[in-house]
């Protein structure tokens, strides 16, 4: 079965007994405290609810794997190590000896997840050493197709650090939230989100895009938000739903595109929230 590599994440691994609490405590999503063939979704906020890394974390060989994008792999690094403080946990940076991949089957002789907990999976995510991935596939566009035609956006392809919340890619609703426990960095922020119902913005697919990652979603003549990575014309765009009063009226760079709501959607075009106070 052919695996993809994905070149842009990067592999930490959190062992030691005090791993489970110190990632639980700090992230928003489930984090696995066993043998498990899933790889919950999960984020790092900062205190005012703004995503600074997200990814995957599975439980195997005694540890628990995690990825990130690449392009905040550093900061994600310094600040686990800082909320580490005196608890027993071993932070491996595997970003030189470890690479990640996309399957759509569990692979024997690697460490493999499924991709997520919830309504939506995206087959699996692989983590093996450098020296055993000289037949993966270079090119990863099969995942990243695959991650558009499901709606999911992701962070370094979609948004960058620090611009968007928890809500506003559908963590809330794929299960990358765990609202039966505690507190961790960010969690008032979301909470309020949650119970005041007021996220505003959730990811969309456009369709028939021929414009660059970047590029604004004008709808009843304003701005609704921009497109992300764009593969063979179709995009996930995190747009404000108010914004969109007639979905066949929606343009990219001057161009009609198609807007659709990703199958795991509860939310609607058109749909308006209360303001914050």
């Amino acid at each position: 079965m052919t695996i993809y590599l994905r070149a842009d994440r990067a592999v930490f691994r959190f062992s030691g007994p005090d791993a489970h609490k110190l990632l639980n405590d700090v992230v928003t999503g489930h984090i696995p405290a066993g043998d498990s063939d899933i790889a919950a979704w999960w984020a790092l906020l900062s205190p005012q609810g703004k995503i600074l890394a997200e990814g995957l974390a599975g439980w195997a060989q005694d540890a628990l794997w995690l990825d990130v994008h690449q392009s905040v792999a550093d900061d994600f690094l310094k600040r686990m190590k800082m909320y580490r403080l005196r608890a027993q946990v071993v932070i491996d940076d595997l970003r030189e000896t470890h690479r990640a991949g996309f399957a759509t089957e569990a692979q024997a002789g690697a460490i493999s997840h499924a991709d997520r907990l919830g309504p939506a999976r995206l087959g699996w995510r692989v983590i093996a050493p450098v020296e055993a991935i000289g037949d993966w596939v270079a090119d990863d566009a099969a995942y990243r197709a695959a991650r558009i035609a499901a709606g999911m956006a992701e962070q370094g392809a979609d948004f960058p650090a620090n611009d968007a919340f928890a809500h506003d890619i559908g963590l809330d609703i794929l299960d990358g939230i765990d609202f039966a426990k505690g507190c961790y960095v960010g969690q008032e922020v979301v909470s309020r989100m949650k119970h005041r119902g007021t996220a505003r913005r959730r990811p969309v697919i456009v369709s028939g895009i021929d414009a660059p990652a970047g590029t604004s979603v004008i709808a009843g003549g304003r701005e609704a938000g921009t497109i992300g990575q764009v593969v063979d014309g179709k995009a996930v765009a995190i747009l404000r739903l108010d914004r969109i009063t007639d979905p066949a009226a929606v343009t990219v760079d001057g161009k009609p595109v198609t807007v659709a709501l990703p199958d795991w959607a509860p939310y609607a075009f058109g749909e308006t929230v209360p303001d914050e106070e």
